[in-house]
C-alpha cells in the first residue's frame, strides 16, 4: 500500500498548523451516570496525539459516539470523553458544543500551538453518514477548514463509507495514524502467510455476522474453534436440539455445507452452561451439547469445552479471537470467555484480538493486555479486513 504516515507528516514540520485528526472515541458509557466504562479506545489514539501536540501542531479531533439520528442527542455527547481525553494527556482539552457550528470555529481558531481541542459528535450532523454524495460532501467540506493536513487514526471506522473519514481526506493531504497503521499491518499478517498452525476462535451472538469471515477464513485456517450464541446454529446443523437457545434456523443449511466443506476443522463445543432464563440470577447447571433441555437456552460453553479448545490452541503459532464464548457480561457465563482466553494469552503464538466484544471482554475480565500481541479497536473494520473487502478509509488514504 501507499500511504502516507504520521512520521511523513511529522518530517515536513507541523509547528503552528492545523491538524484535523479522525479519531474513534465511541466509549461505551454507563446508561445511569453517562460516565465511560471503558476508556481503550481513547487511550489507543495517545501516541498520535502525542506525537503531534510535542511538535507543536493545533490538533483539532473529530469522532462519532453511539448512533444519533443525525441530530444532537444528549446522550451520546463527547463532552465525558473530552474530560478524559484531557486526564489522559496531562493537558486541558478544548470542547466544541457542535461539529461545524459558531463553538466549533471559535474554538479551532483560538487553539495554540501545541494545544487539543475536541468537535462535538459528528453523527449530530446529518452529512457525517448520509448516503447523499452532495450532503457528505458539503459536511466534508466545512470539516476539512478545520485542518491543513488530515490524520485518520479512526481504524474502528475505515470499513464506514462516511464524511470524515471517505470525503475529508479527498481534500487535505492525508496521512495515516500510529494506530491505523499498525492495525494494517498486523492484519496483513493473517491475510498474507500467517505462521501455523493457525487458529481462529470465533464467538458473539449470530452466524450470519460471521459468516463471511468463516468463508473467507476457512480454506486457510488449521482449525476454526467456534462458541457464543453462534454455536448453537451449528449444533443444529448436527442435528442436537438446542432449547430455547439463540437459533438462525435460516442459517442451519449453511453451517451444515461449511462443516462438509471442511471436515475436523471446525471445532464445536461438547458442554454448554444451560439456564432457564437469560439472567445472572437464573437456574443454570453444565450439559452435553447435545442435550440441552427444551426449556433451557445456552448462555457459555462448559469446562470440557475450554478444555478442548485449550488443547487446540496448545501449539499454534498464530491466534485470530474475535466474540465472547458467552455471555460474559453476566458473571455466572463469564468463565468460557476467561478460559479460553487466558488460553489465548498463554499460547506463545502472536495473537489477534479482534476488537469489539473481544477487546472489552479481556478489560472488564481484568485480563492482562499485554499478554496478547495485538487488541484491536475495530472489530466490525478488522472482520472486514479479514474478508477481503476493500475499505473506504484506507481506500482514502491511498489515494
Amino acid at each position: 500500500m501507499s500511504i502516507r504516515t504520521l512520521d511523513d507528516l511529522l518530517a515536513e514540520g507541523v509547528s503552528g498548523r492545523r491538524v484535523l485528526v479522525r479519531a474513534d472515541l465511541n466509549v461505551p458509557l454507563d446508561k445511569q451516570t453517562g460516565a465511560i466504562t471503558d476508556d481503550g479506545r481513547i487511550r489507543a489514539v495517545l501516541p498520535t496525539l502525542s506525537a503531534l501536540i510535542g511538535a507543536g501542531a493545533k490538533v483539532t479531533v473529530c469522532s462519532h459516539l453511539g448512533r444519533p439520528k443525525g441530530a444532537p442527542d444528549p446522550q451520546f455527547s463527547l463532552r465525558s470523553v473530552a474530560g478524559r481525553l484531557g486526564e489522559l494527556l496531562g493537558a486541558p482539552v478544548h470542547f466544541a458544543t457542535d461539529t461545524v457550528g459558531d463553538s466549533a470555529r471559535s474554538t479551532v481558531e483560538a487553539l495554540g500551538d501545541g494545544e487539543v481541542a475536541l468537535l462535538e459528535n459528528l453523527r449530530f450532523n446529518a452529512g457525517e453518514t448520509s448516503k447523499d454524495e452532495a450532503e457528505r460532501a458539503s459536511f466534508a467540506d466545512q470539516l476539512a477548514g478545520f485542518g491543513e493536513a488530515y490524520v485518520d487514526d479512526a481504524f474502528g471506522a475505515v470499513h464506514r463509507k462516511h464524511a470524515s473519514v471517505y470525503d475529508v481526506p479527498a481534500r487535505l493531504p492525508h496521512f495515516a495514524g500510529r494506530l491505523v497503521l499498525r492495525e494494517v499491518e498486523v492484519l496483513s499478517t493473517l491475510t498474507g502467510e500467517p505462521e501455523r498452525p493457525y487458529v481462529v476462535v470465533l464467538g458473539g451472538s449470530k452466524v450470519s455476522d460471521k459468516l463471511a469471515v468463516i468463508e473467507a477464513l476457512l480454506p486457510k485456517v488449521d482449525r476454526l474453534l467456534i462458541g457464543g450464541g453462534m454455536c448453537f446454529t451449528f449444533l443444529k446443523a448436527q442435528g442436537h436440539e438446542v432449547g430455547t437457545s439463540l437459533l438462525e434456523e435460516e442459517m442451519v443449511e449453511t453451517c451444515r455445507n461449511l462443516m462438509e466443506r471442511a471436515p475436523g476443522k471446525i471445532l464445536l463445543p461438547v458442554d454448554v452452561v444451560a439456564a432457564d432464563a437469560f439472567s445472572p440470577d437464573a437456574t443454570h447447571d453444565t450439559v452435553r451439547a447435545d442435550g440441552i433441555p427444551s426449556h433451557r437456552l445456552g448462555l457459555d460453553i462448559g469446562p470440557e469445552t475450554v478444555a478442548g479448545f485449550a488443547a487446540a490452541l496448545k501449539g499454534a503459532r498464530t491466534i485470530f479471537w474475535n466474540g465472547p464464548m458467552g455471555v460474559f457480561e453476566m458473571a455466572p457465563f463469564a468463565h468460557g470467555t476467561r478460559g479460553v482466553a487466558e488460553a489465548i494469552a498463554g499460547s506463545g503464538a502472536f495473537t489477534v484480538v479482534g476488537g469489539g466484544d473481544s477487546a472489552a471482554a479481556v478489560r472488564a475480565l481484568g485480563l492482562d493486555e499485554s499478554s496478547f500481541g495485538h487488541i484491536s479497536t475495530g472489530g466490525g473494520a478488522s472482520l472486514e479486513y479479514l474478508e477481503g473487502k476493500t475499505l473506504p478509509g484506507i481506500a482514502a488514504l491511498e489515494n
